[in-house]
């Protein structure tokens, strides 16, 4: 893929957090900022089906960039789906309404690991990449943006799975009835992630998440054997090419891993709204950046209690290696104005505080 000239950057509080560098505020931006709480969204999609969004780079770049018109964001992310890996390698893939991704074909067997689609996937893939450039240009510089994959675990657990479950003991019991094989499909993952997301740089991505939904399923001993293995090595590798580029990693549930990323080479971790902010702290140590982690539940609430619980995670998390976001992605019945009020107060609460604290220092 050939280098892409794009307008230079206004907005870069967001990298600048990610990377240990002081801010004038705390950036925020939202897991599915772009979706179906947005009016304009909802519009978009009945035309469209889900999918489609997602194939289309014109209206990929168009829904990246609806939350933006909206919101003082301080970064976009790019309108898209973790599931386009299980579909580039061959997997069908729905979107049922109310119910959320199904697998009519799932993978029920070890051997069923060897229809996945071998080689190189990346032209499958490649209305993603595109999507990246366009949504760039289109951007002109006002924030960064970010491109995600899912974890190999949590991929793993969908194409096993095949749709919603209260368990999710399929794959779980891969792990320990098939231990080979789910090796075998956790690798394969991973060698179509990170190729992906060093693809996602080179078309525009300017820093990256990898979501591992799935990661809370895992005990200790199951993650470290299943998940971070896979996750180390994405990490090394897109460092080892791209050092400059942060890594954003969330791992959602998996409370008993954060001591592992004191040491990674992921530059910001990103915490559910389980998750303690002081203590995570104490635990990952003082050298990488958080990201969280509002409970989504927070924006049915008044604006004046969104208010309150802003301020009290700004307390908890400080201003300093900080960027705001959700424990989790927005749910499709959140009002727009609840989103304006926890960003807008983000923003004005946390430049008092910045201005104090420097004039505490200068005095």
């Amino acid at each position: 893929m050939k280098p892409t000239s794009f307008p230079p950057l206004k907005n870069d509080q967001f990298l600048r957090a990610a990377r240990g560098l002081p801010v004038q505020r705390v950036p925020i931006w939202l897991m599915r900022q772009a979706g179906r709480y947005l009016p304009e969204f909802r519009r978009l999609r009945q035309a469209y089906d889900f999918f489609t969004v997602c194939r289309t780079p014109e209206l990929a770049a168009e829904v990246t960039l609806q939350p933006l018109e909206r919101f003082d964001l301080d970064a976009a992310i790019i309108f898209s789906d973790i599931l386009v890996v299980p579909q580039a390698l061959g997997m069908e893939v729905q979107m049922r309404k109310g119910h959320g991704p199904h697998f009519p074909d799932p993978l029920r067997s070890p051997e069923d690991v060897a229809r996945l689609k071998a080689g190189d996937v990346h032209e499958e893939l490649s209305y993603v990449y595109e999507a990246l450039t366009l949504t760039r240009h289109r951007l002109q510089g006002k924030v960064p943006l970010i491109g995600f994959s899912g974890a190999p675990w949590t991929l793993m657990v969908y194409m096993v799975e095949g749709g919603p479950s209260k368990t999710y003991a399929r794959p779980r019991a891969w792990l320990y009835s098939h231990p080979e094989a789910s090796h075998k499909l956790l690798n394969r993952l991973t060698e179509v992630i990170i190729p992906y997301l060093k693809r996602q740089i080179q078309a525009g991505a300017q820093a990256l998440q990898l979501f591992d939904s799935w990661a809370g399923l895992l005990g200790p001993e199951a993650f470290q054997t299943f998940a971070w293995p896979y996750l180390q090595r994405i990490a090394r590798e897109i460092k080892r090419d791209y050092p400059e580029v942060p890594l954003i990693l969330f791992a959602r549930g998996a409370h008993h891993a954060l001591p592992l990323y004191r040491t990674s080479d992921y530059d910001v971790i990103g915490l559910d709204w389980t998750m303690d902010p002081r203590q995570s702290r104490q635990a990952i140590g003082p050298h990488k950046s958080l990201q969280g982690n509002l409970d989504p539940a927070v924006l049915y609430a008044s604006p004046a209690r969104i208010r309150e619980e802003v301020q009290r995670m700004l307390e908890a998390f400080g201003p300093h290696r900080y960027i705001a976001n959700l424990g989790h992605g927005m749910y499709p019945d959140h009002d727009p104005e609840h989103v304006r009020v926890l960003v807008d107060t983000m923003h004005q609460a946390s430049e008092t505080l910045l201005q104090t604290s420097s004039t505490t220092a200068s005095s």
